[in-house]
């Protein structure tokens, strides 16, 4: 059994956290992903397509030892769309 990796106490380690998985983030976005990780709460992205929504996800869970799952959606969907 391995022991899962801690959560970062700091900003500070937040940004080292993401650069470890060569993710680059400014100090505000690295506040945010900071703020949700300690208060357990989720983290909601939003933004143009390539500009790395997907990417600090994936860069989270593997330093964090989570699973990823993604949820696509659009404002072209509706309630019954397949993604």
């Amino acid at each position: 059994m391995s022991i899962p990796p801690t959560l970062p106490s700091t900003i500070d380690e937040t940004l080292a956290l993401l650069a470890s998985g060569e993710y680059v983030a400014e100090r505000s976005l690295a506040t945010a992903v900071f703020l949700s990780l300690r208060m357990g709460r989720p983290l909601l992205l939003e933004g143009e397509a390539g500009v790395g929504k997907t990417e600090i996800a994936k860069v989270l869970a593997k330093s964090l030892g989570s699973e990823m799952k993604r949820l696509q959606w659009n404002e072209c969907m509706d309630i019954g769309s397949e993604v």
